[in-house]
């Protein structure tokens, strides 16, 4: 299944589309709309405003779901968690139509809570393609996300990213910077050692 990276403008995170799916809603619409034939859930790998912005206008383009984790879905109505104030920007709170908890199925992808950057933070993996979208974990180039916003944790991101590096992966496609079609999991585990000196 081919991914189609939505690449951001400004500070904006990435977005992909995975068959069906829309992986994070920060891009604006307008970028998401030769896509919303068939989109049908938008899955938001964390809270952050540069992930989210634009979900509620995307979830009406679209007509699609939105599925986000338990413990990030109060940032889809709290300004303090979605960090909104911090981009001088508004964001338009959206009531999510499925809670997450880790270990679903949707489409071809299972969701793998990985907190750390927020307690709520989620990758989500297809095993047969051995592909992985990190959102904020982990970054191709062998970084990781902060974890210095409120609900942070070194401690629960280093745990993450051992979990994560148990995978077979061979794309990669994080919240930021460049996705990697070969080789992801080495760039895991480059985080991972990375991560250790710091945890």
């Amino acid at each position: 299944m081919p991914v189609h990276w939505i690449r951001p403008g400004s500070y904006f995170a990435n977005a992909f589309v995975y068959g069906p799916v829309l992986i994070d809603a920060g891009v604006y619409p307008m970028e998401v709309e030769p896509y919303k034939e068939q989109i049908e859930t938008i899955i938001l790998t964390h809270c952050h405003f540069d992930h989210v912005a634009h979900v509620a206008q995307i979830q009406a383009m679209c007509n699609a779901e939105v599925f986000i984790h338990h413990d990030d879905a109060a940032g889809l109505t709290e300004d303090s968690l979605n960090l909104s104030p911090m981009f001088a920007e508004r964001f338009t709170p959206v009531v999510p139509d499925q809670i997450l908890h880790g270990g679903e199925k949707i489409s071809e992808l299972t969701v793998i809570h990985t907190p750390g950057h927020t307690p709520g933070s989620i990758s989500l993996y297809d095993e047969e393609n051995k592909v992985l979208f990190s959102g904020d974990t982990v970054f191709s180039d062998g970084g990781f996300g902060r974890t210095d916003f409120p609900g942070g944790s070194l401690l629960d991101l280093h745990a993450s990213i051992e979990r994560l590096a148990e995978l077979q992966v061979t794309g990669l496609y994080p919240g930021h910077g460049f996705p990697v079609e070969k080789g992801g999991a080495q760039h895991i585990e480059a985080a991972r050692r990375a991560v250790a000196i710091y945890g």
